[in-house]
């Protein structure tokens, strides 16, 4: 599997996620944590998740594996990338209990032998992974049978927009081809065009930064991590908001919580629960 992801990124066609994650960790704090804990609840429309089992599929950098840890429950955390897999068994490693109730591995959301060995789940959690697997709708069916009847699934997918996906899609192959020293050619650009109105705004405003510094509070991310996961982040794909509901309806799930990218190339975040059987 690492043999895989290496000769991916080597020939330019996967961003090394957990690089990027790696870095993140190095200011995480109790907020980002706190953050984390807060909007995980806010989406699952629960107090805590005590007595409950928690499946991270694509854990990135373990920081809502932790969070999902922290309220109370027992969590199996997977991910292809090594340095992902890295991240979240370091904060295992730091906050867990590495014996009981956090086991952490590296593996595949498309590997359906690992997946069939896992069992099933009250909450399985995928938050900005299936689209970046390469095969996004056979990723997004995998994780449907590991929801336990009754349980919850809580995915986030990138908001197709048309042209403008298309665009950032080559955006995307052109990082990930351009040799390291020279990828701030591609980063630089491309923050202005994303961060470039909003700061301007702030400035005229006189509140130089205010979106820059609040981004992320509600989840505990970082606005320049995000933006680089985000020019990076490839393989990439998109669907629009029905063509998800529409998927999981036909697989015996319905709708409990949806919130919406605002009609930009952001995540559609769902939260869907398994009907009993």
């Amino acid at each position: 599997m690492s043999a895989t992801h290496a000769h991916e990124v080597a020939a330019g066609e996967r961003f090394e996620f957990g690089e990027n994650w790696a870095r993140f960790l190095e200011h995480l704090d109790e907020s980002r944590i706190g953050g984390a804990e807060k909007s995980l609840c806010a989406m699952l429309g629960v107090e805590n998740l005590e007595g409950r089992t928690f499946l991270d599929a694509g854990s990135g950098s373990g920081l809502f594996s932790l969070a999902a840890y922290r309220l109370g429950a027992r969590v199996h955390s997977f991910d292809f990338d090594p340095q992902s897999f890295a991240c979240t068994r370091k904060l295992r490693n730091q906050y867990g209990d590495a014996a009981r109730e956090w086991k952490v591995e590296q593996a595949s959301v498309l590997d359906r032998g690992y997946l069939g060995s896992l069992g099933q789940f009250d909450v399985v959690y995928s938050w900005g992974v299936l689209h970046h697997t390469g095969s996004m709708w056979e990723a997004l069916g995998n994780v449907a049978p590991l929801v336990k009847p009754g349980g919850l699934l809580f995915v986030a997918i990138y908001n197709d927009q048309g042209t403008r996906s298309r665009r950032w899609t080559t955006v995307k192959r052109i990082y990930n081809k351009t040799p390291r020293p020279l990828r701030w050619a591609v980063l630089w650009p491309t923050l202005l065009v994303s961060w470039g109105p909003r700061i301007l705004k702030d400035a005229l405003l006189l509140r130089p930064f205010r979106q820059w510094r609040a981004y992320g509070r509600d989840r505990g991310m970082s606005p320049w991590r995000d933006h680089v996961d985000w020019v990076g982040g490839y393989p990439f794909e998109v669907a629009k908001p029905e063509q998800i509901f529409q998927f999981y309806r036909e697989r015996g799930f319905e709708m409990t919580n949806l919130e919406t990218a605002g009609g930009t190339v952001g995540c559609n975040q769902f939260v869907f629960r398994r009907k009993a059987s």
